[in-house]
């Protein structure tokens, strides 16, 4: 079984307060359906079209279970938290062999 992975790229600088209600909420959400956050910021070097702006990476044991948790009704309450607060690309990827 592959693994899944959110990545989660910012285009700008999260709302503050909104971002605060977000990870309150957020953080155990993943956390608790299976993900594992392996990169949270922290510095990097944007390449080709990249921007310099907040990254993060969260591992799930699969695929199915990273959508899943990604459609959890315990995330939705963290995104309504979020709305508008946030200016984000968010994919939701499958690993390599």
């Amino acid at each position: 079984m592959k693994k899944g992975y959110w990545i989660s790229a910012h285009r700008a600088p999260a709302d503050p307060q909104k971002h605060a209600a977000y990870v309150k909420l957020a953080i155990p959400a993943i956390e608790n359906a299976g993900g594992r956050f392996l990169v949270k910021g922290g510095d990097l070097v944007a390449k080709e079209n990249g921007l310099n702006q907040r990254t993060v990476v969260i591992e799930f044991d699969s695929f199915e279970q990273a959508k899943r948790a990604y459609d959890s009704e315990a995330y939705k309450l963290a995104l309504n938290e979020l709305a508008g607060g946030a200016d984000r690309d968010l994919r939701i990827i499958e690993g390599a062999d």
